[in-house]
């Protein structure tokens, strides 16, 4: 018989590799430069390497590393001196005039609507799970993605 790891024994290097991209782009769906995304970024997998938490299977693990995410970025708001920064040019690329431009609109949002925009459209998060994550009701998630929708819309019709 093979000798396998439990699941709780993987690889912490290889689950920080997996989930970087997914942890600094929600980060920064929060905090909105690059300074304070890479703290978060690193408060998260310092957490992570830390407790070593012990995980059921691997959507609880990124449930896991997306609540961190979100609980670090919104303490991180909080702090006495935060001062948010504007983005420069080249701090952040966008290929397309689009891309810029739901961006800036993805600013003006709310933040408990860009964060079920960006779990939903950026992590494939479904509504059931948008709502463990955030601690809501899986129909106040569909209520907030529907008004999120309806304020992007509304922003990018009046730039346009």
């Amino acid at each position: 018989m093979k000798n396998e790891l439990p699941f709780a024994a993987i690889d912490q290097e290889s689950v920080i590799r997996q989930y970087a991209d997914t942890v600094y782009r929600l980060a920064w769906a929060y905090v909105r430069n690059q300074a304070d995304a890479d703290d978060v970024f690193q408060e998260v997998f310092l957490r992570y390497v830390r407790r070593a938490p012990e995980f059921e299977n691997e959507e609880h693990r990124k449930a896991w590393l997306l609540r961190v995410t979100i609980n670090c970025a919104k303490s991180h708001l909080k702090k006495k001196h935060f001062r948010p920064m504007h983005l420069t040019e080249d701090t952040i690329s966008f290929t397309t005039p689009e891309a810029l431009e739901l961006n800036e609109a993805l600013k003006m949002l709310p933040p408990k609507y860009r964060a079920v925009i960006h779990l939903f459209y950026y992590e494939d998060c479904t509504a059931e799970e948008i709502g463990k994550i955030l601690n809501r009701k899986p129909a106040t998630v569909r209520t907030q993605l529907t008004r999120a929708r309806e304020q992007l819309s509304k922003l990018l019709t009046e730039d346009a």
